[in-house]
Parts: C-alpha cells; structure tokens; sequence
C-alpha cells in the first residue's frame, strides 16, 4: 500500500486511530452487555463510554508501552486505563486478545467492502452508460485475436458490465462471511465469559456470532473474502487487456483518453500508450497474489497460533486499498474512453467478406449439401482471400459448385451485416432487464 495507489477513505479505515477505536467500542460494548447481566455496574459502563469517545487516543504513546510489553492489545488497555481510571479494571474481563484482534478485523473488512460495493456501482452504471451509447456501434470480434464475426462495442461493455454485476454479488456474500464476531475468550469455550456478551457486541457492531470459535474465528472465511477480491481484479485486468489490445496502432479502435500536457514517452514525443489499463493489469497481479497466503492462513497449529497475524496486517490493508483503487481508475477509462466507429468500420472490411463465411456454410447445407462437402467448399474460397487478397463474395459467385446451390441474390443477402446483431436487444435486456 503505497500513496501513489491509496484513496483516502480505504486508507484511513486500516489507520491506527480507526484500529483502536474499533477497539475501544468493542471493549465498551462489552462493558455494557457485562453491565446489563449483572457482572459490574451499569455506572461503571457509562463511564467507560463518556471518557473513551471525549478522548483521542494517544497512538504514540500506545507505541510506546508496547516497545516495553511486546503486545499490542496490553498497550492498547494501559493506555485505555490511564484514560478511564479505576473502572478500568472491569474492562477486557474473560476476553482474550484475539476476540478484540479478529472482531477488529472482521469489522474492517465490512467496512473495506462497502467502499469497494460502492466503487463497483460507480464502474456498473458507467458501463451501462457507455454500453447503450454504443449499443449498434459495429465492430469485429476476435477468437484466438483473429477476426471471427462482427458484434458491437456495445455487447463488449455489456458482457464486462455482467461480469462486474457478477462480482459484485460475490463482494456481498463474501462480506457476509467474513461479517462475524467472536468474543469467547481463551480457546473459544467461553469459561471466563457469558455468550451473551458476544450476542451483544455482534448486534452492537452490525455483526453475527461466529457459532463456533477456537480462540480465533475460523481462517476459511477470509480466505473465501480474499478469492473474491482476486476474482473481481481478474475482472478488471480482462477489460484492461481488451483496451489495451484495441488501441494498437493497426487496430486503434479505441483509445484511453490523453489529456492536455500530457506526455507518452521521454524518448518519443508521438506516443500515446495505454498506461491507465497497463497499471490495472499489473494491480490486478498483486490483488491476485495475496489470495495464496489467505489460503494458507485457513490451517493454523490446533486452536490458533499466530502465523496468520503478519500475513493478514499486511494483506488486508494492501488488497483492499489496491482493489479500491483499481475500480476507481477502470471507472474513469472507461467513462473518458474514445471510441472510433470508423475505424472498427475499417477493421470490419479488412478481411474482404470472410466475416460472412459460416451464413454460406448454413445456407448450403439448407439447401441439401453435406455438411463436410459445404465446409470444404466455402473454405477453399476463404483460403484464397488470405493468400491472395481476393474478394471473399467474388469468389463465391465464381465458385460453380457453389452457384449451383445458392443464387446470386441469396448469396449476396449473406454479407447483410445487420444479421449478426439482430438479437443486441434481447442480449441487453437479459444484462440490463428491460
């Protein structure tokens, strides 16, 4: 997680000032659950409250004790006990670090998620702006980066846009399998606490209970967390390569925008490159990589060790942060993207009508033909427009065997472009609904 790559609102969720206020509203809540069962005085919890939110906690001086005790959470409640006073001692009862820690994190992570759904709905409505702006736009379709048949821009932004709709059910879900509190104490049996205390907090905090915790909250939610974040940067390294591939030079069919002063390269001043959509690509790489150690994280030493700890301070602010990022700056290139539909027109035409090859094939076994006999015959027109540059339609009306089974007029209303886009309206009411 560097600057160059962070927003703020990502950032300031994984800060130490929201850490350990998260922290204190845990401890807190659970002086109020400890409070309505009996366990201390209820004018106890409402003082633990009035001096923690009228204080700001102190994140140098909370660094400081823990250079001394090598433990965060015990520097975190010295600190908090030289804020409250006395009452402190009713604070952390029958709890264990990792209940204040995992909670923490789970919290977190809720709030990363609903950044990263609202980044999301940025990029899905300006998908579907776009998509509609070029819902007839003409283009050809690649398989293997060969031309295939045509389609439109507009079903190329429709299929991301149902890919990102997609993941963003996916971000749901995995926000709620990571949406858990576990406030059970030393191995999870909750000996030295109530559950209710956990019911408490987890209605406190906008969580469920983990139904069943050894000390820590199971590692196979996070890890189902972080393969949907890797997943949705998938998704957005696949329509980075599509931009990427059609602002070629040969191709330029559309182009990240290029703003005034801007400069391509040092060395040559004519460059336009598509770097918006190269840097999405590479984030997408580090978003990706941190689903492994997510995955490893699932198997740790009986009832917890603190293997996962290290992994997880790093790659839960990083993965976030990145991701959040990365929706935001696809957002804008895609929004500022230049289409040229003249272009896609001439890349349509450069294959001389071979586009059209699989409506002759059809069209000669309707009228009796093998299909291994008709195959060979449109093939052996199609060979010689890649060899010698004929006109793929000429050649079929020279071709007699061809003649003798189609017409003139019935071979020419083959080459009719609409035919490949007469079903875009179902296909957009299906992504879109009607």
């Amino acid at each position: 997680m560097i600057p160059r790559y962070s927003r703020k609102k990502m950032v300031d969720i994984w800060s130490s000032k929201s850490k350990f206020r998260i922290w204190f509203e845990i401890e807190a809540h659970a002086c109020d659950a400890l409070a309505k069962i009996g366990i201390i005085p209820e004018q106890v919890a409402q003082n633990i409250w009035k001096k923690g939110l009228e204080t700001e906690f102190n994140v140098q001086r909370i660094d400081e004790i823990e250079n001394i005790t090598k433990h965060d959470v015990i520097a975190f409640l010295t600190h908090l006990a030289e804020i409250i006073g006395p009452d402190a001692r009713f604070i952390h009862q029958g709890m264990t670090s990792s209940d204040i820690l995992d909670t923490t994190l789970n919290i977190q992570l809720m709030y990363a998620s609903d950044l990263l759904l609202q980044d999301i709905d940025q990029l899905l409505a300006i998908l579907k702006t776009r998509a509609y702006e070029h819902k007839n736009t003409m283009t050809i379709a690649r398989s293997h980066g060969v031309h295939a048949e045509p389609t439109t821009f507009g079903m190329k932004l429709a299929f991301a846009y149902a890919e990102f709709y997609r993941g963003r059910k996916r971000l749901i879900n995995a926000r709620q399998e990571i949406s858990t509190c576990a406030i059970s104490g030393a191995v999870g049996t909750f000996a030295h606490i109530d559950p209710r205390v956990e019911e408490h907090i987890a209605q406190a905090m906008g969580m469920q209970v983990e139904p069943i915790s050894t000390q820590i909250i199971p590692r196979d939610r996070h890890a189902m967390f972080f393969a949907t974040l890797s997943v949705i940067a998938s998704s957005i390294e696949r329509l980075a390569i599509e931009i990427r591939h059609l602002q070629r030079t040969e191709l330029l069919e559309v182009e990240e925008s290029f703003s005034q002063g801007q400069k391509g390269s040092s060395a040559m001043p004519h460059k336009r490159n598509p770097v918006l959509s190269e840097n999405l690509t590479g984030l997408a790489r580090l978003i990706r990589s941190y689903a492994i150690p997510a995955m490893e994280n699932v198997a740790l030493w009986h009832e917890r060790d603190i293997s996962h700890s290290s992994v997880e301070r790093c790659i839960a602010p990083d993965a976030t942060v990145t991701l959040d990022f990365a929706l935001a700056r696809l957002s804008h290139v895609i929004e500022h993207l230049v289409i040229y539909p003249k272009n896609m027109m001439k890349n349509l035409d450069q294959c001389r009508g071979l586009l059209c090859s699989q409506r002759v094939l059809l069209a000669l076994t309707q009228h009796g033909l093998s299909r291994e006999n008709a195959y060979q015959l449109v093939q052996r027109n199609a060979m010689k427009v890649w060899n010698y540059g004929v006109n793929f339609l000429d050649e079929l009306l020279r071709d007699k065997e061809i003649r003798a089974a189609l017409s003139e007029e019935e071979i020419r209303e083959k080459f009719d472009m609409s035919y490949h886009t007469k079903h875009v309206d179902t296909i957009f009411q299906r992504v879109f609904g009607k």
